[in-house]
């Protein structure tokens, strides 16, 4: 019920607009890990080959919507996995972030990415090309799922638009929690993954403690 209540909140405070970018608190982009949870999740993804980029465009995915007065959801995602942040009227200028995804320390906003857990091309691969644009604008945007990331420049660029059976964070020990929050990203919008895809998410979270206990 809590989790609810904070999401119902921070759905009425975007729907206003954050108006004059008033101080929100959001979900844990991380949950408490669920095992037995995320391998049913993983168990009930369908498995397909890659669908095609034809007609892919970033601008398909309109991002990032504003949440008040010169202020956007990247903002909000760098303020949430921030410490010490600065800002300039609602936008983030200074800071400190660690990477998760290999464990750097940033102080330069310049330097942080807002990761898509499940990149934009890889959820157009996976089904999302049959959404409406309305709908990509959802999916790039949801700060409600483990899905936006604040994390270095580099690690991101590095991982692209890739799945992991093709790139996996340099942080092995963020590997099981990766894992979890791609299956979940997957699960809750209904895309798809192929066959190396789910054979890589399988053995990623077979290593994790939790996922090998009945």
């Amino acid at each position: 019920m809590r989790g609810t209540r904070s999401q119902s909140l921070l759905a009425a405070a975007l729907a206003l607009g954050l108006a004059g970018c008033v101080s929100v608190s959001t979900p844990d982009p991380t949950p408490a890990t669920d095992g037995g949870n995320v391998t049913e999740k993983l168990a009930e993804l369908t498995v397909t080959s890659a669908g095609s980029m034809r007609g892919y465009s970033r601008d398909r995915f309109p991002h990032w919507r504003g949440t008040g007065k010169n202020c956007d959801v990247r903002d909000t995602v760098l303020k949430r996995d921030g410490e010490a942040i600065k800002l300039s009227g609602c936008n983030v200028v200074g800071g400190r972030w660690e990477s998760v995804y290999d464990g750097r320390v940033l102080t330069d906003p310049s330097e942080v990415d807002v990761d898509h857990m499940v990149p934009l091309a890889n959820a157009w691969r996976s089904g999302a090309n049959r959404w409406t644009d309305a709908k990509r604008g959802d999916f790039a945007n949801d700060i409600q799922l483990p899905h936006l990331f604040a994390v270095s420049r580099t690690a991101n660029r590095s991982k692209g638009d890739q799945d992991p059976s093709q790139w996996r964070p340099a942080n092995r020990s963020y590997w099981c929690r990766y894992a979890e929050n791609w299956v979940t990203v997957k699960h809750h919008w209904q895309l798809t993954v192929n066959t190396a895809e789910k054979a890589a998410l399988t053995e990623m979270l077979g290593g994790c403690t939790w996922a090998s206990t009945p």
